[in-house]
């Protein structure tokens, strides 16, 4: 990846770097700062330049048909590239681009598959042993509910081990979870591992259109609040969730790990 650092034409652009790839750019529309349900997310957010919403084929249920990579596209909505697929059966579908993919290369997902790159397989492969260590992406949590983790781009996820019914995976938090065998998974990293090395430059706003009312190294408030005093910057994720006993270590208890252990050594 070649990164191109572009001369400033105001401060919020200074040292400034994009990455250089010859990807193909579709079409746009824009979605003013509002979900998939309409509802403000981003009240700041408005105009700019029209994307479209790309659907991405995140189930791989296109099984024991191979399909060939015809484009690698940037995606505006996503981080990480996508590629476009011509199956045998005429069925075009978009995807996330795996590290090291190019145009010609040729897929296939299904049970009994060989571990190659870019192929999607479940955790229990009945054709070859998926080796422990295996780097996957695009994994499910729910058997046919499609992929839903390390969908990042660069992200890679472990497989350290296999229990019975389900395999121990080591996600790129660190957590490490549960999964059922039965799920799939595609082989190999996500690619755009350059994403990180990219400054568009500074993002500022107005004093006066700030929640917190400015003010100088002070939020003006005792918690930070949305315009509607709704409390903002707290815990989204519900208490006692169903998957909680599946989650055998947490990224967050590693501060608490290391505060033990020094108070332990004084």
């Amino acid at each position: 990846m070649a990164i191109h650092l572009y001369n400033t034409s105001a401060p919020s652009t200074r040292n400034g770097a994009v990455d250089n790839q010859n990807l193909i750019y579709g079409q746009h529309h824009c979605d003013k700062g509002c979900n998939a349900k309409g509802i403000i997310i981003a009240r700041h957010t408005g105009g700019g330049h029209k994307r479209l919403y790309c659907k991405t084929n995140f189930w791989q249920n296109e099984k024991d048909i191979y399909g060939r990579i015809v484009t690698i596209e940037y995606y505006s909505n996503r981080n990480a590239n996508i590629y476009l697929i011509h199956y045998g059966d005429g069925e075009k579908r978009y995807t996330l681009h795996p590290r090291g993919a190019i145009i010609g290369d040729t897929i296939i997902s299904d049970t009994k598959v060989l571990i190659k790159m870019e192929n999607a397989l479940p955790l229990k492969s009945t054709s070859i042993f998926m080796p422990l260590g295996m780097t996957i992406h695009n994994i499910e949590i729910i058997l046919g509910k499609g992929g839903q983790l390390a969908r990042a781009a660069c992200a890679v996820t472990k497989l350290i081990a296999k229990e019975e019914k389900l395999a121990k995976l080591k996600l790129p938090s660190g957590e490490v979870r549960l999964i059922s065998k039965n799920c799939s998974a595609i082989v190999r990293q996500i690619g755009n591992i350059g994403v990180n090395q990219k400054s568009l430059g500074r993002s500022v706003i107005n004093l006066v259109d700030h929640p917190h009312v400015g003010g100088e190294g002070s939020i003006g408030r005792k918690n930070p609040t949305t315009p509607w005093v709704y409390p903002a910057l707290r815990r989204s994720r519900k208490r006692n969730k169903y998957s909680d006993n599946l989650i055998l270590h947490r990224i967050a208890n590693r501060r608490k790990n290391r505060i033990y252990f020094f108070i332990f050594l004084k």
